[in-house]
């Protein structure tokens, strides 16, 4: 996850925390994005690579590099046999480490809203990709509150614990991420919604992965009595009604976009 405001360094974690739901979505995305192949791929802010594995797996690539700033991220990834697929290595959107022109696709998956120069981040995905390219992303859709951690913030806000807004929240509508790539001066700009929903094997499979120990909801859960702590659970248990085989899941959106780098 890119940005000076929020990232993981613990790979492991973040993988348990958002892989599930970054395949779901970017399954989605990619088929909407329909590229033919053979075309070089750069992926900003790869995490775990759940997003990059994707892309090699779905869309035949020539070649694809994958960026993120957690250098715990890129350890991890460097780990798994997905690092004898892709070049992997930590660098910042806001500075990518290429040459102009330099790939055919550069994509961001559930990153934009984080980086805290996102102006300057677009500008430079807009550079190293080449005329005629595409520069395109996903964001979950944060400013309508419906990020794959909506069930605690509203648990949270029943309970009457603070919950703030995610970094970049403003930023996650479609038109928001419209304006943000236009300013960076691309053309044939084409949104979408993204709904999908990810199943867990129980409750408590859930609650571990949507809590990861460096989250800010995480933190603020932490700090509430035990007495609210229970009540959060009993109020987002209510709200994730098992099914008879005991699994749990729910939905969650994304707003994709993307366009093209002009001639």
């Amino acid at each position: 996850m890119t940005g000076a405001a929020t990232h993981f360094d613990d790979g492991a974690t973040y993988e348990r925390f958002m892989g599930r739901w970054s395949r779901a979505a970017g399954s989605v995305f990619l088929t909407w994005m329909a590229l033919p192949a053979g075309l070089r791929w750069l992926d900003v802010g790869c995490g775990t690579g759940a997003f990059t594995e994707l892309i090699l797996d779905t869309c035949s690539p020539a070649g694809v590099s994958a960026v993120d700033p957690a250098k715990g991220q890129i350890d991890y990834v460097l780990r798994q046999p997905l690092a004898q697929r892709a070049e992997f290595r930590v660098a910042d959107a806001q500075a990518l480490p290429f040459p102009d022109a330099n790939f055919d696709v550069v994509a961001s998956a559930i990153v934009i809203n984080f980086i805290e120069d996102r102006p300057r981040a677009l500008a430079e995905m807009h550079r190293v990709t080449r005329p005629g390219g595409v520069v395109a992303g996903y964001v979950w859709d944060f400013a309508g509150d419906l990020g794959p951690n909506w069930p605690l913030r509203l648990g949270m806000r029943e309970i009457g614990a603070q919950v703030r807004q995610p970094p970049g929240a403003d930023d996650t509508t479609l038109s928001a991420l419209k304006a943000l790539f236009a300013g960076a001066g691309l053309e044939e700009i084409i949104t979408r919604t993204i709904e999908v929903s990810v199943d867990f094997p129980n409750f408590d499979d859930f609650w571990q992965a949507q809590t990861p120990f460096l989250h800010p909801v995480t933190k603020t859960i932490a700090a509430l009595s035990s007495v609210d702590r229970s009540r959060l659970i009993e109020r987002v248990r209510a709200e994730l009604p098992a099914r008879p085989d005991g699994g749990v899941g729910y939905s969650a959106r994304a707003n994709a976009i993307r366009a093209r780098v002009p001639d």
